[in-house]
């Protein structure tokens, strides 16, 4: 019996002193490897990515036709496009980009700078009884929660009025934004309202008069 405990004291410390000798060892490899590290100096200073001059529109032009290949292609100049091909260019890719007109030239110069689940998207959805308009309502309403809650320096609820001329139209219209709201669900930021002919031209003044029935006021982003 007192052989066994001896023998496992043994072992037991054996085991120790190996260990200890292992973990000395590693660390003083660790610090050899880290010495060198510290030492290792640039070969060739880091290449610039930018230019100082912006090139003119004929190099612009002459670099796409002497260009055997590119790894993407951009067509549209607009924010989508500028935003795809800047993404592009920071992951090393050769990028081209082509425009018909001039820069954010279409929808992109008349962009209603509204982050939106989109209420005609959803008028789509119900009418022609479209799942993936739907969704893309849905999904759009979750990114503009997801905004507001993660830039409310560039974002914040916006309160819509839709002027309204026919009398059948007031309660279609309701229905629809009602509607909008409830697909918002919890992410909903205001219920929407009606309003009177007189107080919708008490806030706007500059309405056309003739025919008012009244307004409904929703929010987005």
């Amino acid at each position: 019996m007192a052989f066994h405990r001896a023998a496992k004291g043994t072992l037991l410390i054996g085991g120790g002193a190996l260990a200890t000798v292992f973990s000395l060892s590693q660390l003083a490899e660790l610090k050899k490897r880290k010495a060198q590290l510290t030492c290792v100096e640039a070969a060739a200073p880091l290449r610039e990515c930018y230019q100082t001059e912006v090139p003119s529109r004929e190099a612009q032009l002459l670099t796409l036709q002497t260009t055997k290949e590119f790894d993407v292609l951009v067509v549209g100049g607009g924010a989508t496009g500028c935003g795809c091909a800047l993404d592009a260019v920071t992951r090393g890719l050769k990028t081209a980009l082509i425009e018909r007109d001039d820069f954010s030239s279409g929808t992109s110069s008349r962009s209603t700078k509204l982050i939106h689940g989109g209420v005609r998207y959803l008028q789509t959805a119900i009418m022609k009884l479209d799942l993936e308009q739907y969704r893309l309502v849905k999904e759009a309403l979750h990114e503009r929660a997801n905004l507001l809650e993660i830039a409310p320096h560039l974002s914040a609820p916006l309160p819509i009025m839709l002027p309204v001329y026919k009398w059948w139209q007031l309660p279609y219209y309701w229905v629809g934004i009602k509607v909008y709201d409830l697909v918002a669900g919890s992410q909903c930021l205001k219920t929407s309202y009606i309003l009177s002919k007189s107080k919708s031209l008490e806030l706007f003044p500059m309405l056309k008069k003739d025919k008012l029935v009244g307004a409904i006021v929703y929010y987005d982003a």
